[in-house]
């Protein structure tokens, strides 16, 4: 049962972690490269109508089973 990339994505997101005063975040850096590991590439961020981030947006390829296939 190989795997092969398909024409579709998957996504994750995670919110910037904060500090203990909750308005300043801090830095993300090794969940960034833990997601990086895993093949996940980020794509956008959503942001707070007033200002800062509330989600970083992640997508990757999205991977079946060739018997899964429409084909």
């Amino acid at each position: 049962m190989a795997k092969r990339a398909t024409e579709q994505w998957e996504y994750h997101t995670i919110r910037p972690p904060r500090g203990s005063t909750k308005k300043e975040s801090i830095d993300p850096v090794n969940d960034l490269n833990d997601l990086g590991e895993d093949g996940w590439e980020l794509v956008a961020t959503i942001e707070y109508v007033g200002g800062g981030t509330k989600y970083l947006v992640f997508k990757r390829p999205a991977w079946r089973d060739d018997d899964d296939s429409d084909e």
